[in-house]
């Protein structure tokens, strides 16, 4: 059996702000100093809201201080409640109800290095009270954890602790230089491959007469698909890569398309917390995301970059 929350009306929300900001800080001491509030009384309050709760939050040891359990899961979810509180009360004291504050945001390595920092920019200038802090990382982050609001991962492992939807919609081609010529006999042709892991022996594409094999030697491993495309775009081996990153280079001549690879759709998503509302920031954001690609397709991300 589970241990029964009590009632919300028994719950000190004073009490719930001292105690989120000792979790915050991580301790009674360097949550004085940075509020300017007397220790005593930050110990105090908690320890009345530990009883009122009939939970223990913290475990206390002769030098360190440790969210329990329950403790860190009141922590997760009345911060951003707190939060969110101030924010109304600061939003209906000026008058007006527009985005303010901080805004987290983790976003993948490709879509930072290509399109992030105009998004970014042109947010800035629409919501100049928001604090925009985007963070460039392609591992899945513990958002709740790491204090972030939003974030924007590619084709996302299902987590029920999580919301979002599909914003844009990429796939892969295999490029080359117009001097590399695909061997008509089958062999191997030189390859630029993501990373050094990668063992692939063949690329599966369609073309317009069908399905076709590409047998490839990698010559060339890189973490970055930009410097993928610029190998590729300097002769020295093909590559698989999203269209849009390659759809200026197909127009003006530089590359030539040998197919479209067999490969999972690309699918960038934007998530975030499901047992949260959405705050003003991020629901201004996901509507900014929405006015520059507003179908989701390859050729407006492809406009985009280069616009």
């Amino acid at each position: 059996m589970g241990q029964t929350v009590p009632p919300v009306e028994h719950m000190d929300l004073l009490a719930l702000a001292d105690f989120n900001l000792v979790a915050r800080h991580g301790g009674f001491g360097r949550a004085a100093r940075a509020s300017g509030r007397p220790k005593a009384t930050l110990s105090r309050r908690v320890t009345e809201l530990e009883g009122s709760l009939g939970l223990r939050l913290f475990e206390r040891g002769a030098r360190a201080l440790r969210l329990t359990q329950e403790g860190r899961a009141l922590h997760e979810r009345a911060g951003a409640l707190l939060t969110e509180l101030e924010e109304t009360a600061a939003a209906i004291a000026s008058g007006v109800d527009r985005p303010r504050g901080r805004l987290r945001i983790s976003a993948p390595l490709l879509f930072s290095q290509t399109a992030m920092g105009r998004l970014a920019a042109e947010f800035a200038l629409k919501f100049p009270e928001v604090r925009l802090e985007v963070t460039t990382e392609d591992r899945a982050v513990d958002m709740v954890e790491e204090g972030y609001d939003l974030v924007i991962r590619v084709n996302p492992d299902p987590d029920e602790s999580l919301v979002g939807r599909v914003f844009l919609r990429d796939r892969l081609v295999v490029v080359a230089n117009p001097a590399l010529i695909r061997p008509a006999d089958g062999s191997a042709v030189p390859a630029v491959v993501r990373g050094s892991g990668d063992r692939t022996a063949a690329w599966n594409v369609t073309v317009p007469g069908g399905r076709s094999s590409i047998a490839i030697e990698a010559v060339l491993g890189l973490s970055s698909l930009v410097m993928v495309r610029d190998a590729v775009r300097a002769g020295v081996g093909a590559g698989r890569l999203p269209v849009s990153l390659v759809s200026h280079d197909l127009a003006a001549g530089r590359l030539v398309r040998w197919g479209d690879a067999d490969a999972p759709e690309i699918a960038l998503w934007t998530l975030y917390p499901s047992r949260r509302l959405l705050s003003a920031r991020v629901s201004a954001f996901l509507e900014h995301l929405k006015d520059a690609f507003p179908k989701g397709v390859p050729d407006e991300l492809a406009a985009y970059i280069g616009g």
